[in-house]
């Protein structure tokens, strides 16, 4: 199953106070970047945070899955897209965490 773009779409929406995001498809899915970095995927129509220290000081007890069969795990922040203050904390909390590419 593959995402679909309306849902990208809305996740963007939803992160539009932590400019530059975007959402660059790949394979079906889609990556989402915090300016040069990928700091998460959207894989079946969800959002998989990369696991870092800084997300899961925000995120406590998170769900965790892997985005698609092999992947290391990601926390999964279904219930978090409705609440876009709390997604835009977790995406620069991952940003800050990971090397410049």
């Amino acid at each position: 199953m593959s995402t679909a773009r309306e849902t990208v779409d809305y996740i963007v929406e939803q992160c539009e106070g932590a400019r530059p995001v975007a959402a660059r498809a790949m394979f079906g899915e889609y990556a989402l970047y915090l300016g040069a970095k990928v700091v998460a995927l959207v894989c079946d129509d969800l959002l998989f945070v990369k696991l870092t220290a800084g997300a899961l000081a925000l995120v406590p007890n998170p769900t965790m899955a892997p985005p698609y069969p092999g992947a290391k795990p990601h926390i999964c922040l279904e219930g978090a897209l409705d609440d876009p203050d709390l997604l835009i904390d977790v995406l620069r909390a991952v940003a800050a965490d990971l090397p410049d590419p």
